[in-house]
């Protein structure tokens, strides 16, 4: 009886090196790139779990045969992203491009293609994307170090196959066919659900704070998304009802000769929507007196400076987590005046509609960043009712959040749990462990360890 990477195969089953049953292993060319051009070049970033994502695939500058090149693409060969952490040893296959032009793969990927007479190219597809051989190229067939490191051709050829006969194998990729697919349809469907949760929570806490915005819009004024105000919610600027602390800079140069203290303090990383990340706050040493008057009170509504447009402006409540804790200058601290000002209410407001309008639109804007500063922050309009009201709206809106982070993480749990039937019915199939002719993906993983 045969085995790989320590699994037991059926007795009629055999494995080889994969460049016994292989006609080609090895890396793509180095493209010289153009806007536009009559060959397309496949790199890592192309090659995505998913399939090929042709949007960043790119032009390669060359005239003549294709086919002289090194790396010329066939049908159903397979490509192995061969370079860099968490991108080295990703699987794709290759078909076709959309638009009938020829592709080459470049020279951080690397082409396998079977030799029919022995090799099945889906079951070698489903091989080298099942967990045991996943987990053996990291740990054998990899060298260098850090995020250099790359898959050694050599030591991948030598790595063994298992090999059913040929009509097991085309029965072993059929069924994975089907059954990765149904898995596939079900993850979509998991990931619509919870991008329409996220949109429901953004519309229902909207309209709980401002009532009427999903509705018409003034179409009027300087905001004119937001709908009337009712008179016992008056539209105030911000700066009004709440002052702003700028944080501190960082700077090497700077005198620590005297009273100084070491402060943990908080960078724009640590701040996210609707909750602080306290995993990585480092320490910094500074004059007593900068200390001061860059520390952090509970109640505080944090902002970010800079970053994502979508995220810019929003708000997050420090509750005093560390104490005596500082902040860096690219997140700003709000401290509102507590009887005109929740922060829980305010730092609500800038998720809604209105809020997120207001930073898109207020925003400074680069090739890949946004970002705003402090007058702009001063001068958010914010509908204000009593303190008491404020505090009743954003409790009701604290709940709907609430609720629909609890509906998202069971559909997040799910998401793992398909990946994980997903990945054993694949491992079970590739290596004989149940009978694919009579299986159903419905009942093959009772047993089988994910």
């Amino acid at each position: 009886m045969s085995s790989v990477l320590g699994i037991s195969l059926p007795g009629e089953w055999s494995s080889a090196p994969l460049k016994h049953v292989t006609t080609y292993l090895n890396r793509g060319s180095v493209p010289t790139y153009v806007d536009e051009g009559a060959v397309r070049a496949i790199g890592q970033a192309a090659n995505q779990a998913t399939g090929i994502d042709w949007t960043r695939t790119r032009f390669h500058d060359f005239s003549g045969d294709p086919r002289r090149l090194k790396g010329f693409l066939r049908p159903n060969d397979l490509l192995i992203n061969s370079t860099g952490t968490g991108t080295l040893g990703r699987v794709g296959y290759f078909r076709e491009s959309p638009d009938g032009l020829p592709c080459v793969a470049d020279s951080h990927v690397t082409i396998a293609r079977a030799k029919i007479s022995e090799l099945d190219s889906r079951f070698m597809y489903y091989w080298l994307n099942s967990r045991p051989f996943q987990e053996f190229m990291y740990a054998a067939l990899v060298v260098g170090a850090t995020n250099q490191i790359e898959l050694n051709r050599d030591r991948l050829g030598d790595a063994s196959v298992p090999l059913p006969g040929l009509k097991e194998q085309h029965r072993i990729a059929d069924f994975l066919d089907a059954e990765t697919a149904r898995i596939d349809r079900l993850v979509d469907l998991r990931r619509l659900q919870l991008l329409r949760l996220e949109e429901r929570a953004y519309a229902a806490v909207s309209e709980i704070l401002i009532p009427g915005i999903l509705g018409f819009s003034q179409s009027s004024g300087p905001w004119p998304w937001l709908p009337a105000m009712a008179d016992d919610r008056p539209l105030v600027r911000l700066g009004y009802v709440c002052r702003l602390q700028n944080g501190l800079t960082v700077d090497s140069k700077r005198d620590l000769a005297g009273d100084v203290v070491t402060r943990p303090y908080l960078r724009v990383a640590n701040v996210q929507t609707g909750h602080v990340d306290l995993d990585s706050v480092v320490e910094i040493t500074v004059p007593r007196h900068i200390s001061n008057r860059t520390s952090l009170r509970p109640g505080d509504v944090l902002m970010t400076e800079g970053g994502d447009l979508d995220k810019l402006g929003r708000g997050t409540v420090w509750r005093g987590e560390l104490p005596d804790c500082l902040h860096q200058n690219h997140v700003f601290a709000l401290r509102p005046e507590p009887d005109r000002l929740d922060g829980d209410y305010l730092a609500l407001m800038t998720r809604t509609l209105h809020g997120r309008c207001y930073f898109e639109s207020t925003g400074s804007r680069t090739t890949n960043l946004a970002s705003t500063n402090s007058s702009k922050i001063m001068s958010f309009p914010i509908p204000l009712p009593s303190v008491a009201a404020q505090r009743a709206l954003a409790d009701e809106a604290q709940a709907v959040i609430d609720n629909s982070q609890a509906a998202k993480q069971l559909l997040e749990r799910q998401l793992g749990l398909l990946s994980e039937r997903r990945q054993a019915l694949i491992t079970a199939a590739v290596t004989g462990q149940f009978d694919v002719s009579t299986a159903s993906g419905r009942n093959t993983t009772e047993g089988i360890s994910a």
